[in-house]
């Protein structure tokens, strides 16, 4: 279902997927810019419906894959409007050789919507890197993989444990410990780190779980305290 966050911006459910054998919920946020023209982040799985339900919206111009994982359904996206321009993190053009990305994103992108979005390439991790982003009208930052707070009513007792253990199951949710562990350089993610809390925003739409709605700010922090330490 289309869910409006706020002004502007909406949150789409997508079907569940694993990954190592896990499951995960998956989400898209949708932004419609003053031109009138959409900012695709995170497309899921496509179907005639969900292309009906943006339609409704407005025109797509820009599809957004954050990271190395959230690719799998950019292509079918981009078929479907393909004079809309593809946006790829890092190591994307070279994992999906088969797309044709029009800019990576890193702190050196161009950032066309700069006005009405901020963008952050969030770094320290060697496995997963990953561009967050700030809907600045709405006040909401947008995260996929950094932070996840999975809904418990969703899984067994096997993966609700799993999910537990590994810090992402809400309503504790937070930076996943497997992807703590990936972080080597914590003085570059401090800065990061820095940098997106001196964003201002009170919510967050994340693409894994339960999103956050008001104290958001907060949340990350709590989120991130071990990489303070």
């Amino acid at each position: 279902m289309l869910k409006n966050i706020d002004s502007d911006i909406w949150t789409l459910d997508g079907d569940r997927v694993t990954m190592f054998s896990i499951p995960f919920t998956t989400r898209m946020t949708i932004v419609r810019l003053s031109n009138n023209q959409l900012w695709l982040h995170s497309p899921i799985a496509p179907s005639a419906e969900r292309f009906n339900t943006i339609n409704e919206l407005g025109e797509v111009a820009h599809i957004i894959a954050p990271n190395i994982f959230h690719h799998l359904f950019v292509g079918d996206w981009l078929a479907k409007y393909p004079s809309a321009k593809l946006w790829g993190a890092e190591g994307l053009p070279e994992k999906r050789p088969d797309l044709k990305f029009d800019a990576v994103l890193n702190d050196s992108t161009e950032q066309i919507w700069e006005n009405e979005i901020d963008q952050l390439y969030f770094q320290g991790s060697k496995i997963l890197p990953e561009v967050v982003f700030l809907h600045k009208k709405s006040k909401t930052l947008i995260i996929t993989d950094l932070i996840q707070n999975h809904d418990p009513v969703l899984d067994n007792w096997f993966w609700r444990l799993v999910k537990k253990i590994n810090g992402v199951l809400s309503p504790k949710g937070g930076v996943p410990k497997d992807l703590r562990m990936t972080i080597l350089d914590k003085e570059i993610a401090r800065l990061s780190l820095e940098k997106m809390l001196s964003w201002d925003f009170e919510k967050m739409v994340l693409g894994h779980g339960i999103c956050i709605d008001n104290n958001a700010k907060k949340y990350v922090a709590d989120s991130f305290s071990w990489l303070k330490a």
